[in-house]
């Protein structure tokens, strides 16, 4: 039987593009042709359009469409979000000429903010399926969201530390939701709030995490508890972890970084790393120094320019933002990075102790698949929820206090750091840390349950 052909349609966010190029390499291992369409902004940032000139240089296999879209140089937006909604609301005309020109397609798979495309793929009578790239417990919360947000009396933004309650999930304060979803009467919270009501039109979801990881939160989606009964929930592939391994066209190279772990000792290092956006005051940065100095733990940190420095990322100098001395005191237990750490790299390695993380899932996984216990340190978008998950479910981190304020204090990330790095409660986290790395390897391998469902999925294709 000839492969089926499937369309990849993700969010022009580097957050969103590296788990679907991650499905487009696992679907082409299976004989699958697989194009990926990108919308293509003309006001672009620098490292979008790293990520998107990387696609297309990494990925020999996978076919790479970008989508065109007109100038917005005079549009203003209320919030990044809108930038990105609006991107492929943009795109969306020329996404229908490349599927009306391709001679066939079995699925489209489209990301979260792209599901308006749900309405193309109608159209053209192609089976359309929904790729969510974080967890399957942010999942279950989006998917009631529609129904808690209508019922509540106001918006998240003005309930606080109100418990919101939903199913197959740990209860989440309200403070602890997306700020995109804090106020459903704002352009961006409509549009979220939209989003989140139409992924159940899809045939199906493919979630980027894996069965044992999160089995109370699909059980509920699978047992009708995450919408209005007489509604039923799309098909559920637990298709994860899917992550990158590196930065997208980055060449295979050996990191010093990585040299200078090699001559640490087993578990002893704690890594500090926040992601592509992960910034922070001057305020805080010397509070995070004088935490992991007076951990007195070994530490690798990325650092990167505070939040409207004018220097360029690549320019980022040290010893202004760190405390006078700071460098010259930790030299030998300390390496600080500017800028950028090999993530994957780096926690796959046997010196690392302990992982403080904004919760990124992609991040998050990462440190899943390494064994690595995190310290959680949320900063935007889903990472709060992510957070909730983490520490609360799944059980492979902590939290620092603080997060939602104005600073977290020094003090309290030094209590964090030596609780996972030298407490009974630590030795737990990295027992059980140890187990969910056995574990997503086991759902990955051949005969795995993400193995077996991405198996599945291609098998459907084509059925009613």
């Amino acid at each position: 039987m000839a492969g089926k052909t499937v369309l990849l349609y993700p969010c022009p966010e580097l957050g969103h593009i590296n788990p679907m190029v991650q499905i487009a390499k696992a679907l082409v291992r299976r004989g699958a042709s697989v194009t990926l369409a990108v919308a293509d902004p003309p006001d672009k940032g620098a490292v979008l359009a790293d990520v998107i000139a990387g696609v297309a240089a990494a990925c020999s296999s996978i076919g790479v469409r970008l989508l065109p879209i007109p100038s917005r140089e005079d549009k203003a937006y209320s919030h990044p979000v809108m930038w990105i909604v609006d991107a492929v609301r943009l795109a969306n005309p020329a996404l229908r000429e490349l599927m009306r020109s391709l001679p066939a397609v079995d699925a489209l798979v489209v990301d979260m903010f792209c599901i308006d495309a749900l309405d193309i793929a109608t159209e053209l009578a192609v089976p359309a399926y929904v790729f969510y790239p974080s967890a399957a417990g942010d999942l279950v919360i989006y998917l009631q969201v529609p129904y808690v947000a209508s019922s509540a009396p106001s918006s998240f933004k003005d309930m606080g530390d109100t418990v919101l309650k939903f199913s197959g999930v740990p209860p989440v304060r309200a403070l602890d939701m997306p700020d995109t979803m804090e106020d459903r009467e704002r352009d961006v919270g409509r549009a979220r709030i939209q989003h989140c009501s139409r992924m159940p039109e899809a045939r199906g979801i493919l979630v980027n995490s894996f069965e044992w990881l999160e089995a109370r939160a699909l059980e509920a989606i699978r047992g009708g508890h995450c919408l209005p009964t007489g509604r039923s929930a799309p098909e559920i592939y637990c298709v994860g972890p899917l992550v990158d391994g590196g930065k997208i066209g980055e060449s295979g190279g050996r990191y010093e970084c990585l040299e200078w772990l090699d001559s640490q000792p087993k578990q002893s290092v704690v890594f500090l790393c926040f992601g592509s956006r992960g910034t922070f005051s001057m305020a805080q940065l010397s509070e995070m120094a004088r935490g992991i100095e007076d951990s007195g733990h070994r530490f690798l940190w990325a650092v990167r320019n505070p939040p409207g420095h004018r220097s360029k990322l690549a320019e980022v100098d040290l010893e202004p933002l760190l405390p006078e001395g700071f460098l010259e005191r930790t030299k030998g237990r300390g390496l600080v990075l500017k800028n950028w750490a090999p993530q994957s790299e780096v926690l796959q390695h046997g010196a690392v102790g302990a992982f403080v993380t904004h919760c990124g899932w992609n991040s998050s996984l990462e440190a899943i698949m390494s064994g690595v216990p995190m310290v959680c340190w949320p900063l935007y978008a889903e990472q709060r929820l992510n957070k909730v998950h983490l520490v609360e479910e799944i059980k492979v981190g902590v939290v620092v206090e603080g997060y939602d304020g104005e600073l977290v204090k020094a003090d309290e990330l030094e209590a964090k750091v030596r609780l996972v790095m030298e407490s009974e409660e630590g030795k737990r986290l990295r027992e059980r840390s140890a187990t969910a790395k056995v574990m997503a390897a086991d759902a990955v391998k051949d005969g795995g349950s993400s193995d077996l469902a991405l198996a599945e999925f291609l098998n459907n294709l084509g059925t009613k």
